[in-house]
């Protein structure tokens, strides 16, 4: 592994989600402020994910044809913008726009992985891509308790500070991080065919048949989790009476965990285990954790709970992406994992709504049971689409 480009792209998606974390929790307070009803909260919110379904494949793909750095450049710019439009807002449309902006050309994760993908061979490609997602977390971490100190002098300061992490991100880019692909990889890329990032494109790499398993489980494994995350807060408002503060403080557990494991742990799973192995283990893992959260009868019990939550989804969100890229031909490894991130970003569009209905309509034990049934149901498919009993049959396949 080349450990310079490593840890400039651990800095680069840490301060990136530093920025995201920081205006992410004040978002429906500033939305109040002009005089937003819950509906159009919950829409604004939907709007960043929305847009990034279309935003991420395009991302993905442009950076198979034109680099890596320079698709990074352009999407951090974009949100850095984005950043600057919710500073200095004095109106809800305009909220919307920098949400939509952000969301459109801040999908970037999947540039960063793809960068992690030229950089690592297959035996320590998953290492590398935990790296990223203990920078996730970390960024998580910090993020939302620092916006919550500076919210106290005007909900505008995170915005304008998220905006200048940007800044820097920008700079890092530009001045010290080097293109991954050579350019004779990119001149092979260009003269290639080159896949669309069109629905077709989508439903294609769907019916392959190793992808195609892949991505079904990323979007369904994606929505329980996002039930879970989505409706975390006020499942412990109703549950455990909670206030923003101490759930605040759960959360930051979890995010501690899961840089634990992806920083880590995931390292020396991948190389003790193989990969399919790891994915249909930690679907199932998964499955009875979170049917455990909606029954968790005290608060000692649910962090004891979120151990194993935060164990099976650091290493499925690692695992998968490793997969994916080692499926395919290097020019088509950004644009698939776009499409891996639009489809994520598809289950969080949707997982509110249910998780709402859900907790609001039966009671808090709800959204960890339906969420344990899909899960289940995922068991099986892996089971039989993914799981390999031999290992000469390895993910490594096709």
């Amino acid at each position: 592994m080349k450990n310079k480009p490593l840890f400039a792209i651990f800095l680069i998606v840490f301060i990136d989600l530093l920025g995201f974390g920081l205006i992410l929790p004040l978002l429906p307070y500033y939305a109040e402020t002009f005089g937003a009803s819950d509906t159009v909260i919950g829409l604004l919110v939907a709007s960043y994910a929305a847009a990034q379904l279309i935003g991420a494949p395009l991302l993905g793909r442009f950076s198979d044809r034109w680099g890596r750095r320079p698709v990074l450049v352009i999407s951090l710019a974009g949100t850095l913008i984005g950043f600057l439009l919710l500073g200095f807002a004095q109106s809800l449309l305009v909220l919307f726009l920098a949400r939509i902006l952000d969301g459109l050309t801040g999908g970037n994760i999947s540039v960063a992985q793809a960068y992690i993908t030229d950089v690592t061979d297959e035996s320590n490609r998953a290492k590398g891509l935990g790296l990223v997602g203990a920078a996730f977390g970390l960024g998580f971490i910090l993020g939302p308790a620092t916006g919550g100190v500076l919210s106290q002098f005007g909900f505008a300061v995170p915005a304008l500070a998220a905006a200048g992490l940007v800044t820097i991100n920008l700079l890092m880019v530009i001045f010290w991080l080097p293109e991954s692909l050579s350019l004779e990889q990119r001149e092979l890329m260009a003269a290639s065919e080159r896949p669309s990032v069109t629905l077709a494109a989508l439903i294609a790499a769907l019916q392959r048949p190793f992808t195609g398993p892949l991505l079904i489980t990323r979007f369904f494994f994606g929505l329980a989790f996002s039930i879970f995350q989505t409706i975390f807060s006020l499942y412990a408002l109703r549950r455990f009476d909670l206030d923003a503060q101490q759930t605040g403080f759960v959360l930051a557990y979890v995010g501690v965990l899961s840089v634990i494991v992806q920083g880590g742990l995931i390292g020396v799973l991948t190389k003790r285990f193989r990969e399919d192995v790891l994915i249909i283990f930690a679907v199932g893992l998964m499955a009875i954790s979170l049917f455990a959260w909606g029954f968790a009868p005290s608060v000692v019990f649910l962090l004891l709970i979120l151990v194993p939550v935060a164990l099976s989804g650091g290493i499925l969100n690692t695992v998968i992406s490793s997969s994916l890229s080692k499926a395919v031909q290097k020019q088509e490894v950004g644009g698939l994992l776009g499409l891996s991130a639009s489809l994520e970003s598809l289950s969080r569009v949707v997982a509110p709504t249910i998780g709402g209905i859900l907790l609001g309509g039966l009671g808090t034990w709800s959204p960890g049971v339906f969420s344990a049934v899909v899960l289940a149901a995922l068991f099986i498919y892996v089971w039989k689409t993914i799981f390999r009993p031999t290992p000469q049959k390895s993910t490594a396949a096709t």
